[in-house]
Parts: structure tokens; C-alpha cells; sequence
């Protein structure tokens, strides 16, 4: 077996917290190796926001900033303050790519939730490869070596040290290595989990995995029948065994399985949790969501306005009438659901059915039946537990050269940039630390 040049730093896995980690280290002097199993940089980075990578979020309050990570965001504090979104802005101005914030309108909607209406920044061009082109730049600026098609096959340990890596038919020596090899979310993109294999082998603690921001599968057809079909600023609530765990506004999608939408990915991993819980099919614990296509109105203001557009047109049918309050894919589904006539006419609607339309526009019903896996999920709940890492540092507290950085870390957040701000911040601060 060849040996290779001895380095200082090992980094291991080209997404956005490795390639950011090497840079980062480089910088600062060290003489630095990138090992990527793929054949190119930025395989999953380039899958992020459709296309259009959605680089941070403009929360600069880093004590709101960490509530989007949930009960144990605060790990992240020291990452975000050494190197926050703010800095990211900078980072990718200064290798020039303009950037542009969007609005986000989802956001959870709970007193004891987290989140807030949010600013998501992406890059003016709205193209992945303007990011991806910058991190090359700045790889190739601080001299990082970069071996693609390297595959890590062992982890060799000595004491509580790592001595080397093997990587095909090289030996891989440095003094600290740094893992970036992300989660299982999209394997196809290399993310197959081997990281948590190593930390595991290593004495780390790796907790349960399951997919995060991810689809979900309905038991309705008629949901499936609307595939393609979006809803805005709609409210979902989440119900088990008749109470209510998590809601929040926002966008949601129908899909030919389901529902998609961010909205929906945000609350995925707390239906996944109430469905691991299980119960019978039929009984009270079926996760049942409730959308609300007017969270702004009460079902009697709902009623009020629906007998105005009747009065306005009273020749109107059922069918047109719902025009003004839903897309018109929508309406044959929500009809047939009431148990009325299509073409009644509107003026006809005694109050009582006024009202139940105003009651189902409120509480369309539906029911999860399981989330869709890691090779949908946008990211990975789970990983190395957070109190065997040094959150000032991102070094192991059990191997004494190792540092971890991303994904592979037991830390997820919401939608909006959030998990990418993580990826940069934890990748910077490991780099920076194993350099010094």
C-alpha cells in the first residue's frame, strides 16, 4: 500500500461543511487533504433549493437564530457567532457571488414552538453553481489538496487517536481529522451513512436516525387525485388520540403520494414521531392533519362572507361560488366531501350548510400514514451525540485528533437555510480549531 504525503488535516466528505472546513483550515496555514468518494465537489450541494441553494437565512438574532434547530439549538451558539449568517453573506460576496433575501411565509404558529417568519438569502443568479464554483475558488485559492473517487474504506485507531485512513490502496496520515461525511439523506449523492459507522467504532455515541424534512404519505386517494395542485398560506394541525401536537402556516403541495411543501417538511419529523408511536388503523391514534385554507377568519366570518358572494350572485351554482375560496382542482374533492349538489344553487344553502362549508374550509381532514425515506428527506435526524462534542471547538471529546462538522452531528433544523447556515458554521469552526 502506497503512502501519501503526511498532512496536518484530514477532511473527509466534499459537501458544503467539508469543502467549507478544508478552506477554512487552509486558510489559516494548515497543509490540508480533501478525500471525496465522489467523482465531483458539492454532490448534495447542488440539490439544494430546487436548484436555486437557499445559502442561509437573513435571522441575524443568533438567539432566534438557534430556536429553528429546536430543544438543542443551542449547541450551535458558538458556531454561529464565530462564523453566522451575516458572515456567510460576506463569505460568498467576497468570492463574488450576489446574494438576495426572499421572504419566507411559513412559520410554526405554537406559543411554545419554534420559529419565526423567516428571510431566506439565496444567490442573485439563483444558480447552485455560482456556490459551488465559489467554494472551488476557495479551495483552490488556500491550496487544498482534493482527491475525488477516495473512498474511506477503514479508520485505523491508536489509542484515543486516529493514526490514519485508508482510502483504496492509500494510506491517508494527518495529524486531526475532520468528518464531514454528512447523513443518509439522498444516498445517491454519497450520503450513505459511513461516518456514523466510524464515530460509532471510535467509542462515539450515534442516536437513533430517521429522515427530517420530508414528504408524507396519505391513507385519502382523493389526495392523491390532486397531485401538482399548491395551497398557500394554508394552517395545518396535527392531531393524535385528540390532541393537538404541533401547527404551523405555510405552503403545502399534493403529490401522487401525499403531501410535499415546506410547510409540511417543517412538521415532518414530529408526525414521524407520533407515527412511530402507533396505534390500529381506525382508532383514535391515526396522525391526522387539519388544514385550514383561512387561518385569518373564524368559521362565522367564513360564513358571513360566503352568504355576501351569494347575495351578490344568487344565481350562482355550488360549484362557482367555491371559486372565490379555492383552486379549481380543489373543488369536486371539497363538494363531495360536504355531501351537496354541485350545481345547487347557492342561494339555496340553507345556514346550517353555509356553515358546514365554512366548517370544512377550516378542518379539511386528512390522514398520515408514514413519511417518505432518506431518499426524499433534505436531511437526517440523528447522529453523534452532542455532549461527546466540544460545541466551542466541534472536537470530539472521546478521539483526541477527530473533529465533526454537519450533518453527521445529532442537529437538524427547519426549512428556509437553516441546515446549510449549520453545514458553514460548524464546517468553519472545526476548520479554524483543528488549524490552531
Amino acid at each position: 500500500m502506497a503512502n501519501e504525503d503526511k498532512y496536518d488535516i484530514a477532511v473527509v466528505g466534499a459537501g458544503p461543511a467539508g469543502m467549507m472546513a478544508a478552506g477554512a483550515a487552509a486558510e489559516s496555514g494548515a497543509k490540508v487533504i480533501l478525500l471525496e468518494k465522489n467523482n465531483q465537489l458539492g454532490k448534495k450541494l447542488l440539490l439544494t433549493g430546487n436548484g436555486r441553494c437557499n445559502i442561509t437565512n437573513a435571522e441575524f438574532d443568533l438567539r432566534k437564530l438557534v430556536e429553528n434547530y429546536g430543544k438543542d439549538g443551542k449547541f450551535l451558539f458558538r458556531a454561529f457567532f464565530v462564523f453566522g449568517p451575516e458572515k456567510v453573506i460576506d463569505f460568498f460576496e467576497g468570492l463574488g457571488v450576489k446574494t438576495k433575501i426572499v421572504p419566507t411565509k411559513s412559520r410554526i404558529l405554537d406559543d411554545k414552538a419554534i420559529g419565526k417568519n423567516g428571510n431566506r438569502v439565496f444567490p442573485a443568479s439563483e444558480k447552485v453553481a455560482d456556490v459551488l464554483n465559489a467554494l472551488k475558488k476557495y479551495l483552490l485559492k488556500n491550496k487544498v489538496n482534493i482527491c475525488l473517487n477516495s473512498r474511506v474504506s477503514r479508520v485505523i485507531r491508536k489509542s484515543n487517536k486516529i493514526e490514519k485512513l485508508i482510502a483504496g490502496d492509500k494510506e491517508i496520515i494527518a495529524k486531526k481529522y475532520i468528518f464531514c461525511v454528512g447523513g443518509k439523506s439522498y444516498p445517491a449523492t454519497g450520503s450513505t451513512g459511513d461516518g456514523f459507522k466510524w464515530a460509532s467504532d471510535l467509542g462515539h455515541s450515534v442516536s437513533e436516525l430517521s429522515p427530517a424534512l420530508t414528504p408524507i404519505k396519505l391513507k385519502e386517494d382523493w389526495a392523491k387525485e390532486l397531485r401538482g395542485l399548491a395551497l398557500n398560506d394554508v394552517k395545518i394541525s396535527v392531531f393524535k388520540n385528540n390532541k393537538k401536537y404541533i401547527q404551523e402556516i405555510g405552503d403545502v403541495l399534493f403529490t401522487h403520494f401525499g403531501f410535499s411543501g415546506p410547510a409540511i417538511l417543517n412538521i415532518s419529523k414530529k408526525i414521524g414521531e407520533l407515527l412511530k408511536q402507533g396505534l390500529p388503523a381506525g382508532q383514535a391514534g391515526e396522525v391526522k392533519l387539519y388544514l385550514d385554507l383561512f387561518p385569518n377568519f373564524g368559521i362565522e366570518n367564513l360564513a358571513e362572507k360566503i352568504q355576501e358572494k351569494i347575495a351578490k350572485n344568487p344565481k350562482k351554482s355550488l360549484k362557482n361560488l367555491l371559486t372565490d375560496f379555492m383552486p379549481q382542482r380543489l373543488i369536486p374533492v371539497f363538494i363531495k366531501n360536504l355531501g351537496l349538489e354541485a350545481d345547487r344553487q347557492a342561494s339555496n344553502l340553507a345556514k346550517k350548510e353555509r356553515e358546514a362549508i365554512a366548517k370544512l374550509l377550516k378542518n379539511i381532514e386528512v390522514v398520515a400514514t408514514e413519511l417518505l425515506g432518506f431518499n426524499s428527506a433534505m436531511a437526517t435526524s440523528g447522529g453523534v451525540l452532542l455532549k461527546e462534542i466540544d460545541d466551542k471547538t466541534m472536537k470530539s471529546k472521546i478521539i483526541d485528533n477527530l473533529f465533526f462538522a454537519g450533518e453527521i452531528i445529532n442537529i437538524d433544523g427547519r426549512t428556509g437555510g437553516f441546515n446549510l447556515q449549520a453545514c458553514w458554521s460548524t464546517g468553519y469552526l472545526a476548520g479554524k480549531s483543528a488549524a490552531n
